[in-house]
């Protein structure tokens, strides 16, 4: 890690859904997640150039995607939805939380292959033990409604005021029984990931 990037932990949160009220699907749906804690180095006081950090936390954001889909016990090929999100100390402002946007969505596109659609996010400032309903879609295509999911992540005794919990989240197919209609994962056509 560098100066700016200073890592107190990592938590990892695996889900295996059998079935949601319904029969059985062929196989379980599987859903993670992976938080990180670290030092904010602007906490406390306004930075008007805060982009060095988003810079260094590239290398980060690879190594959590593939800590990721390791505690999922998954394969890149095996990922069809993810999101990100970040939870910002109080001492911190929510423009910090964006700074995950570059290195967590292009860390998880590049460790699954390319993924085409552009990586559903969200980000708060919150006090120690705050948890956040990080959004999913289809990796590929964010029209594809099957793959519209949420799964609700946090740290217990994080973040510190002066501390950012960054998050990324990732899931192994369709919600269980998704029967909405709208565009199918077998009828992706396109590779602006939209559709």
């Amino acid at each position: 890690m560098t100066d700016l990037v200073r890592v107190r932990k990592f938590a990892a949160h695996v889900e295996e859904i059998l079935h949601d009220g319904g029969p059985p699907p062929p196989q379980p749906l599987i859903r993670g997640g992976i938080a990180v804690v670290l030092a904010n180095p602007y906490a406390g006081r306004y930075e008007a150039e805060i982009t060095p950090l988003m810079e260094a936390l590239k290398p980060l954001g690879i190594e959590m995607a593939k800590r990721l889909i390791l505690s999922m016990g998954a394969e890149p090929a095996d990922i069809e939805a993810y999101g990100k999100g970040a939870v910002v100390g109080t001492a911190g402002e929510l423009e910090h939380g964006a700074l995950w946007h570059v290195p967590g969505g292009y860390g998880m596109r590049e460790v699954l292959g390319g993924a085409k659609a552009i990586v559903p996010s969200t980000k708060k400032v919150g006090a120690m033990g705050c948890r956040i309903d990080i959004p999913m879609h289809h990796v590929d295509a964010a029209y594809v409604r099957s793959h519209f999911n949420t799964i609700e992540l946090g740290v217990p005794d994080a973040p510190k005021p002066d501390e950012i919990v960054f998050f990324l989240a990732m899931a192994t197919g369709a919600r269980i029984h998704a029967r909405v209609g709208g565009l199918a994962a077998s009828e992706i056509t396109g590779t602006d990931g939209l559709r």
